[in-house]
């Protein structure tokens, strides 16, 4: 990927998707690789369509702009942003499914289980996962044994039981799914950790694994993850927010679906203005744990913003 320093935040956020396109387009081939016995089409059709052809890529943009900061780059760091993504798109194929949220829409078209099947959606979503961790793992991504394994145990960490996984156990308790289809009356630290676990996980390690990329110091890679936490929670929440407020158009899927299943969440319990306060506040926590780095940062100060204010 070309550098984006004299780039405007929206132009590089742009040539990074172009460059994560790119690289899953190459992963997700129809090539059997060293070690497989085959791909086959329908899979292989199914992650194509789960992981090509849309999103922000906000993921892999803050995993390639935390790495810059140590001098990383390259083909190296576009796979393992590439293998995050995969992850995080293997996460709405299955949040999508009628078993959990049951949507009809994504990225503004149909889901998966709908333009294909159920079967050909779980498989989809299960092979993205088991590849996610396979390009993680290649000396390809990176010639270091320990910065791989680095790799895959925080995206282990981030993805699974303490993390996405148990965070997306958390939100269908607190829909009412196992009490009686009564949602659950939950506070504000309950919230917050059920975010924190189901969307922050994955935003957080991508800011650390760039400084895992880079070797940084450990301060470096301390400050990195305050910084990914903070952006998290302010993504969630913003989210939240647009989901009163977006309309379905805007957000290329459905909207609205927490007040209709009676579904807690901060904008619920604190109100729009003091959900706004307290996006905001996160926002500068954010780029305030930057300080350390420089105007080297500023792309990951305009990214925090961005995850605050962006209107879909």
């Amino acid at each position: 990927m070309a550098s984006t320093t004299a780039l405007s935040f929206e132009a590089a956020l742009s040539a990074c998707a172009d460059a994560i396109e790119r690289t899953l387009d190459g992963l997700l081939a129809a090539t059997v690789q060293p070690g497989e016995i085959a791909r086959p089409a329908r899979l292989t059709d199914a992650m194509r369509y789960a992981a090509l052809g849309g999103g922000k890529r906000l993921r892999p943009f803050l995993m390639v702009e935390s790495a810059a900061l140590f001098g990383a780059s390259g083909e190296g760091v576009l796979r393992a942003a590439s293998a995050l993504e995969m992850v995080h798109c293997y996460s709405l194929v299955h949040d999508d499914l009628p078993a959990m949220d049951d949507d009809d829409l994504r990225r503004g078209r149909p889901t998966l289980h709908r333009h294909m099947d159920e079967a050909a959606a779980i498989l989809a979503g299960d092979a993205l996962l088991t590849f996610a961790f396979d390009v993680m793992a290649d000396p390809a991504t990176h010639a270091e044994p320990s910065v791989r394994a680095d790799l895959v145990l925080g995206l282990a960490r981030g993805s699974g039981l303490g993390g996405m996984a148990g965070g997306q156990m958390l939100d269908l308790e607190a829909e009412g799914r196992y009490d009686g289809g009564r949602p659950l009356t939950l506070d504000a630290p309950a919230i917050r950790r059920l975010q924190a676990m189901k969307t922050g996980a994955l935003l957080a390690f991508a800011a650390e694994a760039g400084a895992i990329l880079g070797r940084a110091a450990p301060a470096e890679r301390k400050a990195l993850l305050a910084y990914g936490k903070a952006l998290g929670a302010a993504f969630q929440v913003a989210d939240d927010i647009l989901d009163v407020e977006a309309s379905s158009a805007a957000m290329g899927k459905a909207t609205g679906k927490d007040a209709a299943r009676g579904k807690g969440t901060l904008v619920g319990i604190l109100g729009l203005e003091e959900a706004r306060a307290e996006r905001d506040r996160l926002a500068r926590d954010a780029v305030e744990s930057l300080a350390g780095f420089g105007p080297a940062a500023d792309r990951l100060r305009e990214a925090a913003r961005f995850a605050a204010e962006r209107r879909s």
